[in-house]
């Protein structure tokens, strides 16, 4: 991180609900919001001056940035991140499921060797993701994590072709399988799964069950941990952004907390 009261030029790639509730929330007053990445240059009247609008990674060093944070979707994490990274800027990923790529997490990660930067993943939408990374030293031996939503936000998911998400009267499990598989089949719904894979024993390891469930309100997170730490149960309900009812209003503030403790003199 820089020093404390040291101005961070930072880039936001994605303009959504996530880069725009981000934007709006950042009270640092050393922390400069210099560029967007987007992926047309239509008109945008809602990006706050003095930002540049971009639309190409390559544009990324006549910016300056320090840090680059990803709030646009996986196909955005490799490109931006290698332009990011290549600069010796910091890149903060969201879209966490590009990383079930083997191929692509080796990229990022030399990258940042090469550049003397770092990529960060940030919590999301999960909660005792930093539990979970402390134990890993002591070994740990389960990790189950079960993401739970209503069949509406299933919609348009290959969990139509697993179960009758309009005729379920009960919570249905309707995918058993890895971190690496549900990123993979599931990127924007279990996007998280590989948050909890990275966090502590890695994609193919880590369970994950996808559930439906009608009486459900919100997405629900359920993650298990045993291990020589001892045992680890927590639940978070997490509410919607109001300006996108897919996306988990948490996620958005997790980024916040991000980029502001680069810069907080207390960062927690």
């Amino acid at each position: 991180m820089r020093a404390a009261g040291v101005s961070v030029r930072l880039v936001l790639v994605g303009w959504g609900a996530i880069g725009r509730t981000v934007a709006g929330l950042l009270s640092s007053d050393t922390i400069e919001l210099v560029g967007v990445g987007v992926r047309s240059d239509r008109t945008r009247s809602d990006i706050p001056s003095p930002a540049t609008v971009i639309t190409d990674p390559f544009d990324l060093p006549a910016l300056a940035p320090d840090v680059v944070a990803e709030a646009a979707s996986r196909d955005a994490v490799i490109p931006w991140g290698r332009a990011a990274l290549g600069i010796g800027a910091d890149f903060v990923v969201s879209s966490v499921s590009a990383l079930a790529d083997p191929d692509a997490h080796t990229d990022l990660r030399t990258a940042a060797v090469a550049g003397g930067a770092q990529v960060q993943i940030h919590a999301g939408a999960l909660t005792g993701i930093d539990a979970l990374a402390a134990a890993r030293p002591m070994g740990i031996d389960i990790v189950r994590h079960r993401i739970v939503k209503p069949p509406t936000a299933w919609k348009g998911t290959p969990a139509e072709g697993l179960c009758d998400l309009d005729g379920i009267t009960e919570p249905t499990v309707f995918s058993h399988t890895s971190a690496a598989d549900a990123a993979r089949t599931f990127p924007k719904n279990a996007n998280v799964a590989m948050t909890t894979a990275l966090a502590g024993v890695g994609p193919n390891r880590t369970e994950i069950m996808l559930v439906a469930d009608p009486s459900a309100a919100t997405n629900r997170h359920e993650l298990h941990a045993e291990g020589g730490f001892g045992t680890m149960d927590v639940v978070l309900a997490n509410n919607p952004l109001p300006t996108n009812p897919k996306t988990s209003a948490l996620a958005a503030l997790s980024l916040v907390r991000a980029i502001e403790n680069r810069v907080s003199p207390i960062a927690i």
